[in-house]
């Protein structure tokens, strides 16, 4: 225990000679976290809060089109600007000033109505029981069409919900006019008949195991990723450490002592486990403190900061397993510092910090799952959106550990083997 202690203790004196390492170990997570929640926070917030300006070119003059501007203005995402020329909306959305313009052609509501009054009078028709029949018309309606001229940068997302609210407000036109056709050939214009209502609706639930009412927040999910991400970007500077000593023979010396390369690594892990617990204390307060100072949703940790913390433990062991292992392998600073940077992006990407796992490819998604990071995610995830009990995060935090002694094995049989006369 005396050497591991000694052996830590020599760890925080290297690293608090390192400047530079510290600044990266704890001021780039803060500087991270706080950067990329604003900006998905305002992407969040661009449908939620701020309307889009869209313009509308109508040349019906009609129902539709009345009840399209109103559908649209109601929905509280957009705001529609009314413009003349459809060759003028159709430049401006080239020109990338507004992201829709919308041309609602002519006579669109008067071939509405009388599309359905025919197939009305034809459903009539096939009942009548008067020895006249009723009259059919076999005028054919042209179909109309509404363009969408959409600007070339929208994602195919905003197109879909566009187009699918659009078609909704139509249908929903279409239904009251057969309704009110009906009502007006069976002569019962003064009292109502049908029921145009919506009957069914929808609610969102989100489930969290006890708290269903609670949408998760963009603070929700970017502090635990980017902890991820600054935790396992321990790699760097932990591996540029053990190049260093190496080089400058401190590893030749402690050959000459009755110390083991376990122990040398035991008192690495101990010191770069505990900058990870506090690389995820800091990151905790900025999100539970100064999140809400600066207009983002503060972080809600009540009750779960012992489960979240087993997290953040388990993870940073697997990091520091990994920095170990690069650490015993590398040769120089040159080799350790390029390739521990990318491949903790690479496991990052993989891991679901910068794209969801659920939106990527299905060969993605099963890559996924060899990811530390991901893991360690998926156990967050576990605690701050469903509520999870240590039970239900087992499985992951018992992953990082196989990970750490996966790595620590590996590194110790390599330094061996390599130091073997």
């Amino acid at each position: 225990m005396r050497k591991l202690l000694a052996s830590a203790y020599k760890e925080i004196v290297l690293l608090s000679r390192d400047l530079g390492g510290i600044a990266i170990l704890f001021i780039m997570p803060l500087v991270l976290v706080v950067t990329i929640t604003l900006i998905q926070d305002s992407s969040f917030r661009t449908i939620q809060d701020n309307k889009i300006e869209i313009l509308l070119v109508d040349f019906d003059k009609g129902i539709v089109a009345k009840h399209i501007s109103e559908g649209l203005t109601a929905s509280n995402s957009f705001e529609i600007i009314s413009i003349p020329s459809e060759t003028e909306a159709k430049e401006a959305v080239r020109q990338g000033k507004y992201q829709l313009a919308i041309v609602i052609p002519e006579k669109l509501s008067e071939k509405l109505q009388q599309k359905v009054a025919n197939n009305v009078e034809s459903v009539l028709a096939q009942f009548s029981v008067e020895e006249e029949p009723i009259p059919i018309s076999e005028e054919k309606i042209e179909k109309k069409e509404i363009k969408l001229y959409f600007d070339p940068a929208t994602q195919i997302a905003f197109k879909n919900a566009v187009k699918n609210g659009i078609d909704k407000l139509i249908s929903h036109i279409e239904i009251q006019t057969i309704y009110q056709a009906f009502q007006e050939q069976m002569e019962e214009e003064d009292t109502a008949i049908f029921e145009t209502e919506s009957f069914i609706s929808y609610k969102e639930i989100v489930p969290t195991g006890g708290d269903e009412g609670k949408v998760p927040n963009s603070a929700q999910h970017n502090v635990p990723a980017w902890a991820l991400f600054a935790i396992f970007f321990i790699i760097v500077p932990l591996s540029i450490n053990i190049v260093k000593e190496k080089s400058q023979g401190t590893f030749v010396r402690l050959r000459t002592q009755p110390v083991n390369y376990a122990t040398v690594l035991g008192g690495k892990t101990l010191v770069y486990v505990g900058v990870c617990a506090i690389q995820f204390t800091l990151l905790l307060l900025v999100g539970v403190f100064v999140f809400p100072s600066i207009g983002l949703p503060q972080l809600e940790v009540g009750g779960r900061l012992p489960l979240l913390y087993t997290v953040a433990i388990f993870s940073g062991l697997a990091a520091v397993g990994l920095g170990l292992l690069l650490g015993t392998v590398a040769r120089t600073q040159e080799q350790s510092a390029p390739f521990g940077a990318t491949l903790v992006v690479i496991l990052a990407a993989l891991g679901g910090v910068w794209v969801p796992v659920f939106v990527m490819p299905r060969f993605m998604q099963l890559l996924s799952n060899i990811s530390p990071m991901n893991w360690g995610l998926n156990g967050f995830y576990d605690v701050f959106l469903r509520n999870a009990t240590f039970t239900e995060i087992l499985p992951e935090i018992s992953l990082l550990l196989l990970f750490f002694i996966v790595t620590i094995s590996i590194s110790i049989v390599y330094n061996e083997r390599k130091n073997a006369v």
